[in-house]
């Protein structure tokens, strides 16, 4: 299958970015197609409706990718109870025909325990374009954090509790890919089921 990551932090050393690298990895061992478009490595122009910044080349790659995506993965560290605005500014910039009938994983990063309000306003935006929300989530905070900001070998207590969620979320989430995958398969492209 083919899956595009989308990002969202906005400094270099991000733990949700160091968390979408790594789930990046596992799809990848599964032998899938994956996109990473970061965020912090190319930045997106500010979204205004009085322009259509239909040259900029990094909005056309990431719209490319999304169009021949069969799911996305969005990942956001959580800033004062939100999404970062990159995301979101991201997310303005693209449309229902980025993510109509595509299932959506979202992940976060926080610094206190858990990160649900950015998943939550993920998953709301994922509603209005049309995404379809896988329906667990994975988000990481607190301690768990250090598993990816000082590697997966650091020796934490609570790595393999992690590594365990991160495995099962993504299983859940490929396999609704997949599903939703071949029901579109089946029933041809552009066709309603």
């Amino acid at each position: 299958m083919n899956i595009v990551i989308i990002a969202g932090g906005n400094r270099k050393t991000s733990t949700s970015t160091r968390l979408a690298e790594y789930i990046e990895r596992l799809m990848l061992q599964k032998g899938h197609k994956v996109s990473m478009f970061d965020l912090y490595q190319s930045p997106l122009p500010f979204y205004s409706p009085d322009e259509s910044f239909q040259e900029h080349a990094d909005l056309l790659k990431l719209k490319r990718w999304l169009f021949e995506a069969d799911g996305v993965v969005l990942a956001t560290p959580e800033y004062h109870g939100g999404m970062s605005g990159v995301l979101k500014n991201a997310l303005d910039h693209l449309g229902q025909v980025h993510f109509s009938g595509k299932p959506v994983l979202s992940v976060s990063s926080a610094g206190g325990a858990v990160g649900v309000s950015s998943l939550q306003q993920l998953q709301s935006i994922m509603r209005n374009l049309h995404g379809i929300n896988a329906p667990e989530w994975i988000s990481i905070g607190g301690m768990q954090r250090k598993w990816f900001e000082t590697g997966q070998d650091s020796g934490y207590e609570g790595g393999q509790e992690v590594d365990d969620r991160i495995h099962r979320v993504l299983g859940s989430f490929l396999d609704l890919t997949q599903l939703v995958r071949g029901r579109f398969d089946s029933a041809g492209a552009g066709s309603s089921i």
